[in-house]
């Protein structure tokens, strides 16, 4: 990997400054990083799809690594590792889903360096990004070579002009349940709801996979209390049983009305976007419905409905299809 510096701040604002030294470099991926558990970024640097100048060492930084719940909701530092999170009593109990979703991430080594934070900001998974030798749109070619080339991870939903797909694992969960993400950087402190974190290759910079600009770093996420939390879950497939990343994944949060029918519903999709992908067609058809066989089939038929597979990957829409039914009978019996 390319030569880096190495800086270890004890503040948020030391840091802040240590990443805006060189904000406006030419390339967004020689820009300085923050670093927590690296199991991503210095995968990236191995490949030279990142090539920073300099590495912010967060862990060193105190306050980060905390799990906090009250009346409002859950608090969690962008420090806390995936095991901590997945192993919390609270979170087991009261936001089973977000517990369910760290436990699907990769292996037990990697969850307990892994960190919220980190699982948030992962970069693509695409192999064409992710090999030295091709310079692909992400990485300021001019041409997402997955569109016609090999693509049977890529996206079938709000694909173009770059088919990735958002590798997090925690982010559907999060987003099914409203959560709310705190960055600070050099404009200051601000609070920003995970619907708009993500952005689309469509959308601003397509170098970016969301909205963090390079001396931003994610403090913490908040998860509100509600009534959806406790009856939520994660359902993921992937090809292999450990160490991989999600074909498609459903996350879904339901509360039901005392006669069992649907009184609040969240469905977001994951692993067939490039962004998690949440359904409010879905959610509104199932409104005032009980849960059974016909409208569990019509809701993952509608949450598919905006699939345009590439030449290789339209197995992705029946098994989406099959992840949503059994991920709302499950939270629904929940």
């Amino acid at each position: 990997m390319k030569s880096f510096e190495w800086a270890n701040p004890k503040t948020i604002a030391d840091a802040v400054k240590l990443l805006s030294v060189s904000s406006a470099a030419a390339d967004i991926d020689e820009a300085p990083r923050p670093i927590a558990g690296g199991q991503d970024l210095l995968t990236t640097m191995k490949d030279y799809t990142s090539r920073p100048a300099r590495l912010v060492n967060l862990k060193q930084i105190r306050g980060l690594d905390r799990i906090t719940l009250n009346a409002r909701g859950l608090t969690i530092g962008a420090l806390v590792t995936l095991s901590e999170l997945e192993e919390h009593a609270d979170v087991r109990k009261s936001f089973p889903g977000l517990s369910e979703a760290a436990h699907s991430i990769a292996t037990p080594q990697i969850r307990n360096l892994g960190t919220v934070g980190g699982n948030l900001c992962q970069r693509p998974r695409c192999w064409y990004f992710r090999l030295e030798e091709v310079v692909c749109l992400k990485k300021g070619g001019s041409e997402c070579y997955a569109a016609k080339g090999e693509n049977k991870y890529n996206a079938i939903i709000a694909g173009g002009p770059s088919y990735i797909v958002h590798p997090s694992d925690l982010a559907p969960m999060l987003l099914a349940l409203g959560a709310r993400i705190t960055v600070s950087g050099a404009s200051g402190r601000r609070v920003i709801p995970l619907d708009k974190f993500f952005t689309l290759p469509s959308q601003g910079n397509i170098r970016r996979e969301n909205v963090l600009q390079n001396d931003d770093i994610i403090t913490e996420i908040f998860v509100p209390a509600s009534p959806l939390a406790a009856h939520s879950t994660y359902l993921k497939f992937k090809e292999r049983e450990s160490l991989d990343f999600a074909l498609a994944s459903v996350a879904t949060a339901v509360q039901l009305a005392p006669d069992r029918s649907v009184r609040d519903v969240r469905i977001v999709l994951g692993g067939v976007a490039p962004v998690p992908w949440r359904v409010p067609a879905a959610e509104k058809f199932l409104i005032g419905k009980q849960l059974n066989n016909e409208t569990l089939a019509e809701a993952a038929k509608i949450s598919l409905a905006e699939a345009k597979p590439l030449e290789k990957n339209a197995y992705k829409v029946p098994l989406a299809q099959t992840l949503v039914r059994r991920a709302l009978a499950k939270a629904g019996n929940a």
